[in-house]
């Protein structure tokens, strides 16, 4: 009735991993402490970078040192002396320093320019192309017509004839000259620094003393300008006749102006 006993043949796999066996040894390995394990540390990269900052500043103290050869050192006498030499050397240049500014300077020469010791005349130019010579041409012509004398103002600018006029009485025929520059009385006297250190020390007042004295106004045929438009041409610098075309005027400068008859001095002698 009852089936006959006998093996499966169906294999059945433990899941459960078998359970360790312990014994007093491995007691003895638990309560034992573990040995440290090798960590990373950042001492081998400071020792690292410390090498490598001792290695460059080797090598910036030895690029300092100019290389020498051992026959050619210097001995330790003209070692020791050589700090002595650059002493009086520059001993030396001290009191050749201190010499040349004790030393009186020579006064600049006189240039005169005839037909104007009753005058002052200022070249100057009107442009405000480079700034700090306008402003040094607008300073100078100011300070001057404080003291109300005659004043003989020759604006480069309007007239290229000034400045080969200038350029003669300076003897710089091909360089062209710093303006402002001003004459006193006939006699040179400098620049924009020159007037203002000759005003500020009161000089400058002394110089135009004996000038004729005019009277502060604006021209009412110029309107201060010194140039009119030329008669002649109206301006253009340009005649036409029937026989010869087109000309250029000669009544007026290279702007087709001349000068104001009412307001202007007289012309300078030949220098």
């Amino acid at each position: 009735m009852w089936r006959q006993w006998g093996k499966s043949t169906v294999r059945i796999h433990d899941t459960l991993p078998p359970s360790p066996l312990f014994s007093f040894k491995d007691v003895q390995e638990l309560c034992t402490d573990e040995p440290a394990k090798p960590t990373v540390s950042t001492s081998k990269k400071a020792s690292v970078f410390h090498r490598v900052r001792l290695a460059s500043s080797v090598i910036r103290s030895w690029s300092a040192r100019t290389p020498t050869h051992p026959s050619q050192a210097p001995e330790p006498r003209e070692a020791e002396s050589s700090p002595n030499v650059a002493v009086s050397v520059s001993v030396q240049t001290d009191n050749d320093v201190d010499n040349n500014a004790l030393a009186p300077t020579q006064p600049e020469p006189s240039i005169p320019i005839p037909g104007a010791e009753k005058r002052i005349v200022v070249y100057f130019t009107s442009l405000r192309v480079v700034r700090s010579t306008f402003e040094d041409c607008k300073t100078v012509r100011s300070i001057l017509r404080g003291f109300r004398v005659s004043i003989d103002e020759r604006d480069l600018s309007m007239d290229s004839g000034f400045l080969t006029e200038l350029q003669q009485i300076l003897g710089q025929n091909q360089s062209k000259p710093t303006l402002p520059r001003v004459f006193i009385g006939g006699r040179y006297v400098g620049g924009a620094e020159e007037v203002r250190q000759l005003h500020e020390t009161g000089e400058l007042k002394k110089l135009v003393e004996g000038l004729p004295a005019v009277e502060q106004g604006v021209c009412d045929v110029c309107g201060g300008h010194r140039f009119i438009l030329c008669d002649e041409c109206y301006g253009s610098h340009k005649l036409f006749t029937e026989k010869n075309g087109f000309k250029s005027c000669t009544a007026c400068n290279e702007n087709g102006l001349i000068r104001c008859s009412s307001c202007s001095c007289a012309a300078l002698s030949s220098v």
